[in-house]
């Protein structure tokens, strides 16, 4: 069953969604899907922005729409990018194949442990967009343990998603949790790190 977003057409199933933030799978395999979807998106920030610097397919239909998806689209919050490598900095980097929807979402983790500023560049629907640009709002001033429990009810509820859109809310709780699992991985080798340099030093 497919429905028209805006401007074009997507599959409404979410039942293939992807996700990069399963530690189960093998690294390789992993890391390939990241460049994937990291290239997906370089694609589509070069090939087209809208005014505000948010990749779209093109302008939302604003009657099919609640005015609190078409403020997050056309005022969205936190478009940006910050340094993968940071130790302080989560990534999370999704994909939705069923409707070519790709989001990259980060947050900066302060020395109280918690997030201090959150931005995302998403290549997809109105309401893909108005997902990422709420969820970083909603990020900011919460310790890990409270955006761990992030719920895409909450988002879709806030926007008032219609039920064809509920994947896109889907996508951004995927994406914190994936940001989260990457700023946790990164935590721990720093950790595990220290430990080496200070047993190498007593021996």
């Amino acid at each position: 069953e497919s429905h028209v977003c805006g401007c074009t057409q997507h599959t409404a199933s979410t039942d293939f969604r992807l996700r990069t933030d399963t530690s189960a799978e093998p690294q390789h395999k992993r890391a390939r899907v990241e460049t994937m979807l990291s290239s997906r998106l370089n694609v589509a920030l070069r090939n087209g922005l809208s005014h505000n610097g948010v990749p779209a397919v093109a302008r939302l239909a604003r009657r099919s729409y609640h005015e609190n998806i078409i403020d997050h689209y056309e005022s969205p919050r936190n478009v940006g990018s910050m340094d993968k490598n940071d130790p302080n900095v989560g990534t999370g980097l999704v994909g939705a194949p069923a409707c070519g929807d790709v989001m990259k979402l980060q947050m900066r983790v302060g020395k109280d442990g918690k997030i201090e500023e959150a931005v995302f560049k998403t290549f997809g629907c109105g309401s893909a967009i108005a997902s990422s640009s709420f969820t970083t709002e909603w990020l900011k001033g919460k310790d890990l343990d409270e955006c761990a429990q992030i719920k895409n009810s909450v988002i879709a509820a806030h926007l008032k998603l219609p039920p064809v859109k509920l994947h896109c809310s889907m996508l951004a709780e995927d994406a914190v949790k994936a940001a989260i699992k990457d700023y946790q991985a990164k935590t721990k080798k720093a950790a595990g790190e220290t430990t080496l340099e200070v047993a190498s030093a007593s021996a």
